[in-house]
C-alpha cells in the first residue's frame, strides 16, 4: 500500500481515546484513521506496570497488522508505562504519545494551584514526575488520582448523581486548597468534562491534552512534507492553523533547551 494513502492507528484502553481523535480528524481530515479501544482489558490505570507495557505492545502491533504508518497512543497510562521503550522496539515508527496538559495550565496559572486528575500508574510513573518537575517553579501541581473514573466511562455513566458523587470525594481536598485549574490526565476524563465542571464551578479552568497531541501529529506531517518539498509546502497551510504551528514549534524549542 502507498504510504500516504496508509491509515494512521490510534490507541487507548477503551472509549478515551476518541477524544483525541475527534481532534485528528478536525485537523487532519484528509488523512484515514484506525481506532483500536481494548475496553476488554480496561482500566488501564489500576494494573501493574509489566502488564500495562504487554497489553500497550499488542494493542501497537494490532494497528501495525493492519498497516498502519503512524501510532498515537492516546492513553496517558500506556505512554507513561511503555512510549520510550516502544521507541526503542520500533525505530523507523512515527509514534506519538500523550501527556497531561500541565504546562498550559501552569503557564496560565502562574503562583496559583494546579490539580491534575488521572489514574494511579500515570501520576506514579517517572514521566508524570518529571512533567511535574519541569513546571514546578510556575505553579503548585496537586495530583488526584482517580481509579475508578475510567470505569464510570467505559460503562457509559457520564452524568447524574452516582458520578458527581464520586468526583466529589476525590476532588474535595484539592477544593479545599483552593486550586483554580484542573488537568485531565487521562482521555477519558474529557468525556465527563461537564460533570466535573459541575463539580469544580465555573472559576475553575479545565485542560485536556488531547488537542495538543493532534497538533504535535499535524506538524510531524508538515515537516515530513517540507523536507520533501522545501518551504513551499506551507503555502498549503491553512492560516488558521498557522498559529499551531508556532505553538508547536516552541514547544520543540524548549522541551529541546531543557
Amino acid at each position: 500500500m502507498e504510504k500516504k494513502r496508509q491509515p494512521i492507528g490510534v490507541f487507548d484502553s477503551g472509549a478515551g481515546g476518541l477524544s483525541v481523535l475527534k481532534e485528528l480528524v478536525r485537523l487532519m481530515p484528509e488523512e484515514d484513521f484506525i481506532y483500536y479501544g481494548d475496553s476488554l482489558n480496561a482500566p488501564y490505570g489500576v494494573k501493574p506496570l509489566e502488564e500495562v507495557r504487554q497489553l500497550t505492545y499488542a494493542c501497537a502491533e494490532h494497528l501495525l497488522e493492519r498497516g498502519v504508518k503512524e501510532i498515537i497512543i492516546a492513553c496517558n497510562t500506556a505512554t507513561s508505562a511503555a512510549c520510550k521503550i516502544m521507541r526503542g522496539m520500533y525505530p523507523d515508527l512515527p509514534l506519538v504519545g500523550i501527556e497531561p496538559a500541565v504546562k498550559p495550565a501552569a503557564q496560565n496559572h502562574r503562583g496559583e494551584k494546579v490539580a491534575v486528575m488521572a489514574t494511579p500508574l500515570t501520576l506514579h510513573e517517572e514521566k508524570f514526575k518529571q512533567l511535574v518537575k519541569r513546571y514546578e517553579n510556575l505553579a503548585t501541581i496537586i495530583p488526584v488520582p482517580c481509579p475508578d473514573l475510567v470505569e464510570y466511562v467505559e460503562k457509559g455513566i457520564l452524568e447524574g448523581p452516582e458520578l458527581e458523587g464520586y468526583l466529589k470525594d476525590v476532588l474535595k481536598p484539592c477544593l479545599q486548597e483552593g486550586v483554580k485549574a484542573v488537568v485531565l490526565g487521562c482521555t477519558h476524563f474529557p468525556l465527563v468534562k461537564a460533570a466535573i465542571g459541575k463539580v469544580v464551578g465555573e472559576s475553575v479552568r479545565i485542560y485536556d491534552g488531547g488537542e495538543g497531541t493532534a497538533n504535535v501529529c499535524w506538524l510531524r506531517k508538515i515537516s515530513v512534507q517540507i523536507k520533501k518539498k522545501g518551504t513551499s509546502a506551507l503555502r498549503a497551510v491553512h492560516p488558521k492553523k498557522k498559529h499551531i504551528m508556532k505553538r508547536c514549534i516552541e514547544r520543540q524549542r524548549i522541551l529541546t533547551a531543557e
